[in-house]
């Protein structure tokens, strides 16, 4: 790790052409801080760190943060990211006294700088994020290190068992770990995790933003046409739906059936790129940052903000899963039931896959072999009403039912906290 730095400050500097945020802060990339270095904890004031890769993750610490306020209101929050969409979304998270830094990278002499400086009282990880030096030099201070939210597909658990000999002694250093199913946990439990108890996926808990969520409902209900949102859209996934609509558009108008498109990739740096892949095919496009009151008539509707998918999701009558149409594992379709937004999802959904089977065995979720199967069967369901809103009804009992995670998750964090003898005292 150490001989790769000069390759990661390449990789940053390249990352910054077309995301600014990568520029932002760097030598916290590598433990230098312009922040004084913390004491020991001060009594009633422990200082918790999150590590939240993306922003996906932030999300999901946000749920969590909330109700870890809310048993420990005197907490200052420490913010690690990875990525500029999760550190631009983890701002939001931050109240005075609170620290947002990047992530270390995972060489000895940055993880020693990172925890000497800071000496938080515990560090939770989020979700997949585990790194051996990080966790060794947790291991060595007496920092309890714990895996919230915790997830393992079956593709990262081959992964983890092929390299076991950095994997185990990684999770096996862990001091607790609460994992979102039962197939989670038997999977970590396998490369040596100590897994404590399945507690449900946080996201379950997150609730929409009701301004953002009523807004987009008014733009719904003043569109000519039921809206399909293709959310969290994935490199090739935009291209193979363009081929599949152009190829199925003239059959569906004849049968009654229009739509209106709405595209949200899930990486900002590739607005332009989409913008110009449906340009070229002919279709008038309006960009989300352009609009004044409501959406004008186009084709396509690209959702090229950040920090607005409850608006996207109260716009959308359905929504095809980004993600899940190419085998990248699909992205996080918990977010649109709560928004009582059903979901079309492609055959690979290895990300979310217990939330999935799941919401398909509800019919809050339909499964579709392929790209050109899940544009028909959108458009067929958005012309449905009466099916559409059965399904939207499910979707917020489903949601409903799952719910529960962030406290229990919140009160494991705080017991695993204070069962450890002289929290923020470790020294260097």
């Amino acid at each position: 790790m150490g001989l790769a730095t000069p390759l990661l400050r390449r990789k940053l500097r390249r990352r910054a052409e077309t995301e600014p945020g990568y520029a932002l802060a760097v030598p916290e990339r590598f433990g230098v801080y312009d922040i004084a270095p913390r004491g020991p904890s001060e009594a009633g004031r422990p200082l918790i760190w999150i590590h939240a890769v993306s922003l996906g993750e932030t999300r999901a610490a946000a749920i969590l943060l909330k109700e870890l306020r809310e048993l420990l209101p005197q907490m200052q929050l420490l913010l690690s990211n990875g990525t500029a969409t999760g550190r631009e979304e983890g701002r939001k998270l931050l109240r005075g006294g609170d620290i947002q830094v990047w992530q270390p990278w995972d060489s000895r002499q940055a993880v020693g700088r990172f925890l000497r400086n800071f000496r938080p009282d515990i560090g939770v990880l989020m979700e997949t994020e585990i790194w051996p030096n990080l966790v060794a030099g947790c291991k060595a201070r007496g920092i309890p290190l714990v895996l919230a939210n915790a997830r393992m597909n079956e593709k990262s658990w081959r992964g983890a068992k092929r390299f076991a000999w950095l994997a185990r002694p990684a999770y096996r250093s862990l001091r607790a770990v609460w994992a979102q199913t039962e197939s989670d946990a038997r999977r970590l439990t396998d490369i040596g995790a100590p897994v404590r108890a399945v507690l449900g996926n946080l996201k379950f808990d997150s609730v929409p933003d009701a301004r953002l969520l009523a807004r987009g409902r008014g733009w719904r209900a003043a569109s000519a046409r039921p809206v399909v949102l293709f959310a969290s859209s994935r490199e090739g996934e935009e291209a193979a739906w363009l081929h599949a609509w152009l190829a199925a558009r003239e059959a569906l108008a004849q049968r009654g059936q229009q739509v209106q498109w709405l595209l949200v990739p899930r990486h900002p740096q590739r607005f332009d790129e989409v913008m110009a892949l449906c340009a070229d095919a002919g279709l008038t496009v309006s960009r989300r940052s352009t609009w004044a009151d409501e959406p004008p008539t186009a084709d396509v509707w690209l959702g090229d903000s950040m920090g607005e998918m409850a608006q996207y999701y109260g716009m959308a009558h359905a929504a095809m899963l980004g993600g899940s149409f190419e085998p990248l594992g699909g992205q996080n379709l918990i977010e649109a039931l709560s928004c009582d937004c059903p979901v079309i999802m492609g055959p690979h959904t290895f990300n979310f896959a217990e939330a999935a089977e799941l919401a398909a065995e509800a019919g809050v979720a339909l499964r579709a072999a392929d790209m050109h199967e899940g544009v028909t069967e959108a458009v067929r369901l958005v012309n449905e009403p009466a099916r559409l809103a059965d399904l939207a009804s499910r979707c917020h009992a489903f949601t409903s039912a799952h719910r529960g995670a962030a406290r229990s998750t919140a009160w494991a964090v705080v017991e695993q906290m204070r069962s450890t003898p002289q929290p923020g005292a470790a020294g260097g």
